[in-house]
């Protein structure tokens, strides 16, 4: 059976398709979005997240940890994550909770077994299972194997993906999925290169081959300030919109701060620094624009 490398399992999620439904967030991303909130999605393996605010200098964690690598002098916890197996033993004795292992591996059937126990909130509500991340695509097999396993046991499935991935992969899990939650960051390439790190051509080719295979598509739209808030990328999210007649939807999702203590407690830097929620009349705004070039459902979310 395969496996796949998922950080965490949300219940009673309801911005992440139709209903109540559970996320599963795969870990491993090819995109390196400047305002990216899930620090925890990019890399495919095991890492400690520590919170500072929270360590009360107890030295419970240098005593446990094999390597050494947690330092706890003149009130200050330093943490040399060059060294760092992310073995977990610093978290087990931590008695606030301020180290914390995110990542592991799973398979499809132990995955299931989490998501089961709410089938009973899915059919109340139409909803079921999403495969979000990270890039869910990005493992492919187990992510066509999980989708599967959820379409036998009667759930209905979404997949959020950023469609940079292998047309195959594309091809192989739309059979086994009810929507696509597909992100359209930005409309000029070269911007889109920079803010992203990756070219958006074959994210373009495999959302046309979603409109060739019938499947529903829903554009999944982050609003950046000074990034891609502007009337013309309004203008290019409906355009999009307008000539795939498989979207059914548009959601806007103004920027919001929440991933920037996250990167900290993972050690890493995040590239868009700010910590100002996207003002929601701003936002508005943009969401109006869209709606003056098509006739498309677009929803904030």
């Amino acid at each position: 059976m395969t496996k796949g490398w998922i950080f965490d399992v949300q219940h009673f999620c309801v911005d992440d398709g139709p209903g109540i439904r559970t996320t599963v967030f795969f870990k491993g991303c090819p995109l390196r979005c400047a305002w990216c909130h899930n620090a925890e999605g990019l890399f495919q393996r095991k890492q400690l997240l520590f919170s500072s605010d929270s360590c009360v200098l107890c030295g419970a964690c240098v005593s446990a940890c094999p390597n050494g690598v947690h330092v706890c002098s003149d009130g200050v916890h330093r943490l040399e994550r060059s060294d760092c197996a992310a073995c977990g033993k610093c978290a087990e004795r931590c008695p606030t909770e301020s180290l914390r292992v995110v990542g592991r591996e799973v398979t499809a059937e132990q995955v299931i077994e989490e998501v089961m126990p709410q089938k009973p909130f899915f059919d109340t509500s139409g909803g079921g299972l999403t495969l979000s991340g990270g890039e869910p695509l990005m493992q492919g097999a187990f992510a066509c194997e999980l989708a599967r396993e959820a379409k036998v046991r009667g759930l209905h499935v979404c997949v959020e993906t950023c469609g940079y991935c292998k047309s195959e992969v594309i091809e192989a899990i739309a059979s086994d999925t009810d929507l696509f939650l597909y992100d359209f960051k930005h409309h000029l390439p070269e911007e889109h290169k920079r803010l992203t790190g990756v070219d958006q051509r074959l994210i373009l080719e495999n959302l046309a081959l979603l409109q060739r295979l019938n499947k529903p598509v829903i554009l999944r739209c982050p609003i950046i300030p000074n990034c891609n808030d502007d009337r013309a990328h309004a203008f290019a999210v409906a355009e999009l919109a307008n000539r795939l007649d498989n979207v059914i939807a548009i959601h806007i999702e103004p920027y919001h701060p929440f991933g920037v203590e996250k990167y900290a407690a993972l050690g890493m830097k995040l590239a868009y620094e700010s910590c100002e929620m996207m003002d929601s009349v701003q936002a508005e705004r943009m969401a109006d624009e869209i709606r003056t070039y098509t006739q498309k459902e677009v929803i904030m979310t």
